[in-house]
């Protein structure tokens, strides 16, 4: 069973041409704008496009070419941006990292293709990149800073500012007034755009490279199934090096001219969004499960009458909502009721954190919790669920704006076709779907067999054309009592508490099923706060009785949606968080499940043997980079 039509193309659009386009015909418009020092600054088109013309003839006197790479690392920032274009526009391999990648997980990327150069954030990057070349790693024989603060008496081969990077670049194109022209029109849709990595949850991240074509298509579709209009504002605050940032920041913002603003910092980014006030939004589950704690914190600290006043309208918001996503009608009054809540109530609460002109707003990335996809819709914000992956450029399905549901992802954008194996699992086909994994000819082999996608996650599609995302095909597990289930689907479900930040099912092969989870450190410690729970570390906390009565009433939500031969019989609250730096998961968040089962091995014995408590050491990375270990007696506790 197929859904959806392959889109046509254009056979010449490519970045440069882009560019090019919107610096003639709309040169005036503002292309980015950045916060420093309190400042919004603004970018044109014209000026931005002659930017990246720059970097690119830049990078091209530092030796960046077809099949080599630039690494790009840093948080978000305008520079990094248009380095990527400027890669992209000389044909090599932009390959941003994580800001919080380990040096052994860069010097994987190393391991793949000849990285030449390197444009970093900042001190503290461009430190990372100096300890991976004197790890061994040669080849980065350039590396370039956008903030000088820190850097001034570094006495390093081929370390220069951005600025100078530029000035470089501006003295070859000035050399030759056709130069550039031609670097706009040298590439090929073909030509690839970026160089991303797989999230790596059972091995070493694969690299994908997306082309220009691939990562394009994906805009014209998202745009076609009205994920984002053209001109939208944005705010540019998700990691580089996930797919859906370079999707919505990068591809659809060239071809739609969007307004990308970029943040000061991480930490301002709640302050910036009220400034900027983005038409489009896209987070994970967790951030508007974290906004949505922000608000009711908010609430509770306000005076009676705004506590009274806010549970009276959003109370009766919330039931109209969970109404409509039931199919059913309101009465005649909840129209009258909706315009006074959204004067009183609604429309403040959106103003206060930037969400008052928000047209098109999403989350993605995994399922989000029923109370907080309702809360947002109740507020007045259409929010909606996509899915997608890396290697169909982010973008597959979509949900329309009033044609939303709990357990779908939508339907398939226009130019992405569906359908369902034999086995189970969902296949895809579009013009975004990359040519295969990076060197790994075996293994591209298998994701397209037959034309076809693999994504390796189960699901159906219904009567009316909307998927059902189950999980991934291989974490389809049977008990010892032959019961099927996918664990991540349990795992998504548990993690609509506020309270439980990630978990792990156990259950393969096994009499029932149980779990291991890592409470959320800020929810739990003001809930604690608000009831007077004392608590002196987050192990401490994790441990409380108090607080395994709030997961026990997780435990027994998502045991009343499951299959009874399902249901959870105990549970282990874990007395630190799962860590991308401890390998436990990947930068996305993903559980890394043989590592956890194989740390937690004592903790899984002792779910099974009927044991009232385990002890158990557990690795901790800090933030320096030193080691230590978490020793506690955890009690086992029953659902």
């Amino acid at each position: 069973m197929a859904e959806g039509a392959t889109s046509d193309i254009s056979t010449s659009e490519t970045l440069g041409a882009l560019l090019a386009r919107n610096a003639s015909r709309y040169g005036a418009d503002i292309a980015v704008r950045e916060k420093e020092r309190g400042i919004w600054k603004e970018t044109t088109w014209a000026d931005y496009t002659e930017e990246v013309l720059e970097c690119a003839a830049g990078l091209e006197q530092l030796g960046v070419a077809p099949g080599k790479a630039v690494l790009i690392l840093g948080d978000n920032r305008a520079r990094l941006y248009g380095g990527m274009l400027a890669v992209a526009l000389l044909g090599g391999y932009a390959m941003p990292a994580y800001p919080g990648a380990t040096i052994e997980e860069l010097q994987h990327f190393l391991g793949e293709v000849e990285i030449v150069a390197a444009i970093a954030e900042d001190q503290e990057q461009v430190d990372k990149i100096l300890e991976l070349k004197e790890a061994g790693a040669g080849g980065i024989a350039h590396i370039i800073y956008d903030e000088a603060r820190g850097l001034g008496f570094y006495e390093v081969d081929g370390l220069m500012s951005w600025d100078h990077l530029i000035e470089v670049g501006r003295h070859h194109l000035n050399e030759d007034p056709q130069r550039r022209e031609e670097l706009l029109h040298r590439t090929k849709p073909d030509d690839p755009a970026i160089f991303l990595h797989s999230s790596g949850t059972t091995g070493k991240p694969k690299g994908i490279v997306l082309s220009q074509k691939n990562v394009l298509a994906a805009a014209h579709n998202g745009h076609a199934a009205g994920a984002f209009d053209e001109k939208e504002e944005i705010l540019a605050y998700l990691p580089m090096a996930w797919v859906g940032d370079y999707a919505i920041t990068v591809a659809a913002a060239v071809l739609l001219r969007f307004t990308v603003n970029v943040p000061e910092r991480q930490e301002t980014v709640v302050r910036d969004m009220r400034e900027i006030a983005p038409t489009f939004y896209l987070a994970a589950p967790r951030s508007w499960d974290q906004m949505l704690t922000t608000i009711q914190v908010g609430m509770e600290d306000s005076t009676p009458l705004k506590k009274w006043l806010y549970h009276f309208f959003m109370d009766r918001a919330i039931a109209a909502e969970t109404r409509k996503l039931n199919g059913k009608s309101g009465g005649l009054l909840e129209p009258l009721g909706r315009l006074l809540g959204e004067a009183l109530v609604f429309g403040p609460i959106k103003d206060q954190f930037g969400m008052s002109r928000l047209k098109n707003a999403f989350s993605g990335g995994e399922a989000i919790g029923e109370d907080t996809f309702v809360f947002y819709r109740a507020l007045g914000i259409k929010l909606r669920q996509f899915y997608g992956q890396t290697e169909i450029s982010a973008i597959s399905a979509i949900q329309a704006p009033d044609e939303v549901r709990l357990h779908t992802v939508g339907k398939p954008a226009p130019g992405v076709e569906v359908k369902i194996s034999d086995d189970g699992e969902i296949l895809l086909r579009s013009e975004s779907v990359f040519s295969g994994y990076f060197n790994k000819p075996e293994t591209s082999a298998e994701a397209l067999q037959g034309g076809w996608l693999h994504t390796g996650d189960a699901g159906y599609i219904e009567d009316d054309g909307h998927l059902v995302v189950l999980g991934r095909v291989s974490e389809v597990m049977h008990t010892a009592g032959g019961e099927r289930y996918v664990p991540n689907y349990i795992e998504n479900r548990l993690k609509f508490s506020p309270y439980i930040k990630d978990a792990a099912v156990i259950g393969a092969g096994l009499d029932e099923l149980t779990a291991m989870v890592c409470v959320d450190f800020e929810s739990v410690g003001h809930w604690a706060e608000v009831h007077g729970v004392p608590y002196v570390s987050y192990a401490d906390l994790s441990q409380r009785d108090e607080v395994a009565e709030l997961l026990r009433e997780a435990f027994q939500r998502v045991n009343k949606v499951i299959p009874e031969p399902l249901r959870m019989k105990r549970f282990v609250s874990l007395p630190k968080e799962f860590d991308p730096d401890d390998g436990e998961i990947t930068r996305t968040r993903k559980l890394r499940r043989k590592v956890v089962q194989e740390r937690y091995a004592d903790v899984i014995a002792a779910l099974y043997d009927g044991s009232s408590e385990v002890h158990v050491s557990a690795l901790v990375s800090y933030e320096t980079g030193e080691t230590g270990k978490v020793e506690r007696s955890l009690p086992i506790r029953e659902v």
